[in-house]
């Protein structure tokens, strides 16, 4: 059953001038370890691959709390969510801490795409309730932290509040 469903699109230009007003800041914010580490790689390789890489994590995470009712309250919170890829390149979202119960108590499996070109980042996450074999939210097995996929993709850590 369908818990609920989340999207958001982003204008990753306005992620460029989050990045240079907290001068790097707002990926440690957002972003959790794994993603992070991705992230470190990607932008070493080539800056806007790394930036794209952030702006679909960004996206990503806008949408699963928009999936799971909560937007961006207790236990949501921006690290709390990873969204990795899985050896053949699809995209994953892993919980932790208090998400991760939250999240197991209620039996919700997760689906998420990404996308994004020039000038945006799009997300879309269905939560499922009950449904058993869509993608597992917690751990890492079988994770690859720099796997890519076809579709790869100031006080506010919302780019568009900028």
């Amino acid at each position: 059953m369908i818990y609920g469903i989340g999207t958001d699109i982003l204008q990753i230009d306005r992620v460029t001038g989050v990045m240079e007003r907290t001068r790097g800041r707002f990926a440690e914010k957002v972003l959790g370890p794994q993603e992070m580490a991705v992230y470190h790689a990607r932008r070493a390789r080539v800056p806007a691959r790394g930036l794209a890489f952030l702006a679909t994590r960004f996206a990503a995470k806008e949408a699963f709390s928009k999936a799971i009712g909560l937007g961006m309250h207790w236990p949501m919170t921006w690290r709390a969510v990873q969204v990795l890829n899985d050896p053949s390149g699809k995209p994953v979202v892993r919980c932790s801490g208090e998400l991760e119960a939250w999240v197991q108590a209620r039996g919700l499996t997760f689906h998420v795409t990404l996308t994004d070109e020039r000038d945006y980042a799009v997300a879309f996450v269905v939560a499922e309730q009950g449904a058993g074999t869509a993608t597992r939210t917690t751990g890492d097995k079988n994770m690859v932290p720099g796997a890519s996929h076809t579709s790869d993709s100031s006080t506010s850590s919302d780019p568009r509040q900028a």
